[in-house]
């Protein structure tokens, strides 16, 4: 009986999870933009096909854990977007259960990538550091954790 009610368990939690990962839909960068004006933020795009993005993800992690006060956004930028459940396991794999998350949910990303950059072409690896006053600065390709960590510390005070 316990074994049933604990397959019921997770059955009804599974649907949960999967609402953890946020639709980044046109007008998403705007508002999360919008929601975290005044402060510091990073946001780094990734995707289930782009193979440095999945070795660096436990390294995010890593810095998560070192540094809770630190606001990272996990933004998957497949195209075409990718399942929502691979996408969480994925995260949830490398430690970063719980991270805000969103994944791209149209099929013309490249509207997307637009309004975020109109100079980017889809890269990834990418990261955006948001300063307080909104100045952001892209880092393309594998992530410079300390260099992450040294402007946090400084754009955060």
């Amino acid at each position: 009986m316990r074994f049933l009610a604990f397959i019921l368990a997770l059955w009804i939690a599974a649907p949960a999870a999967a609402a953890d990962m946020q639709p980044f839909v046109r007008g998403t960068w705007q508002q999360i933009l919008k929601d975290n004006a005044g402060k510091p933020v990073v946001l780094h795009f990734w995707g289930l096909t782009c193979a440095p993005c999945l070795a660096e993800l436990p390294r995010w992690a890593e810095l998560r854990k070192a540094r809770p006060d630190m606001k990272v956004i996990m933004i998957a930028a497949d195209t075409p977007a990718s399942d929502t459940a691979d996408l969480l396991k994925t995260l949830q794999k490398a430690g970063l259960a719980g991270v805000e998350s969103w994944s791209f949910a149209d099929a013309f990303s490249e509207r997307l990538r637009f309004e975020i950059d109109p100079r980017w072409r889809g890269e990834m690896p990418r990261t955006i550091l948001i300063a307080s006053d909104g100045k952001p600065t892209v880092m393309v390709g594998l992530a410079d954790l300390p260099a992450i960590r040294a402007w946090y510390d400084v754009a955060k005070k």
